[in-house]
């Protein structure tokens, strides 16, 4: 007679809340389920159904229930739920999606102190000051990547509050300031960043090779993005192009190789098909270009750096040096638009650190398209050092704009008759190609 009702039963005439991979590890839960939401009666099942070997125990007559039963998942799990359980979208038909970032609104920030608050007096956490608040409020803006938006995930911003009490209670005090959110800040970074520290003394002993200043031919440093474990950081890449008199067309060295991705292979076609409606209008591109990114070896992809190739290969062309500059852009279809990308503070701040490691000559700096100016949040360093003049921050929204900042001269223009305006990087481009289609034509 020892029977005790369960987390259905208790919610009977209510809800129960639960997650999902919890009802699909436990054996036997998940069919269960189905079952007493499919016929609104809950049916104890006797243990030898799951394990044949116990001693048989009473079966009380099906409960009469009702009862409505919210799973807690994510957006994986539902889809192969939702594709390969056909009772799933029967039973569970409402679906809600929860955001991870919120608009910082002041409402949103009067709820942010309050959960602040709440979690000091619930775990006996020192009072934090305006600037700790203040520091803890921007670090959740940094989770969500942009200026009006803040992160909805408080689990993360309790951990970080729960560190600056650490740190303020190791300097002898029993308030949290800022100082100490930062700490705490930069100590998470520390036992996260062993793969970065080892990047950074591989550039600085010259194994890994990036030019930070001068200018080249032909090369450009793009930037990207490694995530480690939940811990994400930025990473310059030296890009090279090659041109040549030729009919191959546009050559991607990492698809050749294996080693590229989906999205890179669509930024190279837009690539060509930006050169096309550039230069190919009144003749055909005898040309055999070539792009590659040195010592990459893992793979690459992603198509926000399709700019940054388009640099090098009109360098290569023109025989043009350009700054070795540090861009990363995503280069809308045949257009010459610069979109945004992601993660554009982690790859200023990685290319700032790489400078600062070879020196700091106050010429170095960062293109980044302009709609990404909103989802800037830099280190304190990274602003003190722009302000003072010694990095920069150039935001750039179409190609010709990236082009002149890069060789110091007008990109141009077509004129009314079709043609470019002298003196400038396209005409002097098209001049080329119109010499080497000639030259190819005379080959042939």
């Amino acid at each position: 007679m020892d029977l005790r009702g369960g987390s259905l039963l208790r919610a009977d005439g209510g809800f129960l809340i639960m997650y999902a991979i919890e009802a699909l590890s436990e054996q036997g839960v998940w069919r269960a389920l189905k079952r007493t939401l499919n016929h609104n009666r809950l049916e104890i099942q006797p243990l030898e159904v799951f394990y044949p070997f116990t001693a048989t125990a009473l079966k009380p007559e099906p409960v009469e229930i009702n009862v409505k039963v919210i799973l807690i998942g994510d957006r994986d799990l539902y889809e192969v739920l939702y594709e390969y359980e056909e009772d799933f979208q029967k039973i569970f038909k409402v679906r809600v999606e929860f955001d991870e970032e919120m608009p910082m609104t002041d409402g949103v920030i009067e709820e942010y102190a309050g959960r602040l608050r709440a979690l000091s007096e619930k775990e006996n956490l020192f009072p934090f000051d305006r600037g700790a608040f203040a520091a803890i409020l921007e670090y959740g803006v940094r989770r969500a990547g942009r200026r009006n938006k803040v992160t909805a995930r408080f689990v993360d911003i309790a951990d970080l509050a729960r560190e600056a009490h650490y740190a303020s209670a190791a300097a002898g005090e029993n308030v949290v300031r800022a100082a100490h959110v930062r700490s705490a800040i930069a100590s998470k970074m520390e036992r996260h960043n062993l793969v970065e520290t080892r990047i950074r003394e591989m550039i600085e002993e010259k194994t890994l090779l990036v030019d930070v200043s001068g200018d080249c031919v032909g090369q450009v440093n793009g930037l990207s993005v490694l995530e480690i474990g939940g811990y994400s950081f930025g990473k310059p890449v030296r890009i090279t192009a090659s041109a040549a008199l030729g009919k191959a067309g546009l050559i991607n060295i990492e698809r050749e190789s294996n080693l590229s991705g989906r999205f890179h292979d669509k930024g190279v076609h837009i690539i060509a098909g930006y050169l096309r409606s550039c230069f190919a209008k009144d003749k055909p591109l005898s040309l055999a270009a070539s792009i590659c990114f040195e010592q990459s070896y893992s793979g690459v992809d992603g198509d926000s750096a399709s700019s940054t190739e388009v640099y090098a290969l009109l360098s290569a062309t023109l025989r043009v040096s350009a700054s070795p500059g540090h861009r990363r852009h995503r280069l809308a279809e045949s257009k010459g638009d610069i979109q945004a990308i992601g993660g554009v503070n982690e790859k200023i701040e990685g290319f700032f650190d790489v400078c600062r490691i070879l020196g700091l000559t106050g010429s170095q700096g960062v293109l980044i398209p302009a709609s990404n100016v909103e989802d800037l949040m830099l280190r304190e360093d990274v602003l003190d050092a722009v302000s003072s003049g010694k990095f920069h921050i150039w935001p750039v929204a179409r190609i010709e704009e990236g082009i002149e900042l890069l060789t110091g001269h007008a990109a141009g223009h077509r004129n009314g008759d079709g043609s470019f305006e002298d003196k400038t990087v396209f005409g002097k481009v098209d001049r080329r190609l119109i010499e080497m289609a000639r030259m190819m034509k005379e080959f042939d």
